[in-house]
């Protein structure tokens, strides 16, 4: 059982990046390079990139010497090793990618001071093994390249009537050019926010649901004393639908029966015979 709580840990590590706590969409970090670079998508997906290379690759260095490096000097410790990881990546782009390195320009050096990069070095990697700092470092990378593609992508279309290089109907001969702009880049950032916030609250009202119908379920089967009952009564009023963050857990049983449905990944709300 430990390991499966250990994999669940690991899965909230890397998806947590994602969408719940999006650099961009949620922590509002990394938002100077986010909005002067997202004119396309070539630049998105460039800047995105580049930053989760240099975020994935300094997490796991920082993680590896956390006990090495003295807290005094642990700031421009890590202001070193990310510096060291950028003009890696700025000397591939110029060999490699030379039209991005002129797109990016001053933005690709300045990921060495971008908040999101310092700020999981510090929050996270200098507190946490190399294994989870990756998966947190990727999870947090892909977020905010996800965010830069989107970005990306509507400003290029509105603004200059492409995608991908391609004219699109219409809009290449009635482009939007404020999209293009900085006042367009914060009209799309602010849409984008509004979206993502009510995904997430879409995503937390059908997981109270599912978690609901476990509970629901787990009553309807057992025999339970009136402090058992209690207890998960609680836990359905206070929406501590994680157990592991439930100061009662493991004294009503519901765990070990939320851990019998996952071994089971056949739970249908109000399916009796799947249970």
């Amino acid at each position: 059982m430990a390991s499966k709580e250990d994999k669940n840990g690991l899965d909230t590590i890397f998806l947590r990046g994602i969408l719940r706590e999006n650099p961009v969409f949620v922590l509002l970090l990394g938002l100077c390079p986010f909005l002067a670079t997202t004119t396309s998508f070539f630049n998105g997906l460039g800047i995105g990139l580049a930053t989760t290379f240099v975020l994935v690759s300094t997490n796991i260095v920082i993680s590896l010497m956390r006990n090495f490096i003295p807290d005094k000097v642990r700031i421009p410790a890590y202001i070193i090793i990310i510096a060291g990881f950028v003009s890696v990546v700025e000397l591939l782009i110029k060999a490699f990618v030379p039209a991005l390195d002129t797109s990016l320009g001053i933005f690709i050096p300045l990921i060495t001071v971008n908040c999101i990069v310092l700020g999981r070095a510090e929050a996270f990697a200098s507190h946490n093994t190399p294994f989870k700092s990756f998966l947190d470092a990727l999870g947090m990378g892909i977020g905010f390249t996800i965010a830069c593609v989107l970005m990306g992508l509507i400003r290029e279309a509105l603004g200059a009537g492409q995608i991908f290089g391609i004219d699109i109907p219409w809009l290449s001969e009635n482009r939007f050019l404020i999209f293009i702009m900085p006042t367009g880049g914060f009209l799309v950032y602010a849409m984008l926010i509004v979206l993502a916030t009510h995904l997430t609250k879409y995503l937390d009202k059908k997981k109270k649901e599912h978690e609901q119908a476990i509970i629901d379920a787990y009553l309807a089967q057992q025999n339970l004393d009136p402090k058992s009952r209690e207890l998960i009564a609680e836990c359905s009023d206070e929406l501590h639908f994680s157990c592991e963050s439930c100061s009662s857990s493991g004294s009503c049983g519901l765990e070990e029966y939320r851990h019998q449905l996952k071994d089971q990944r056949s739970f249908k709300p109000g399916i009796e015979g799947e249970h």
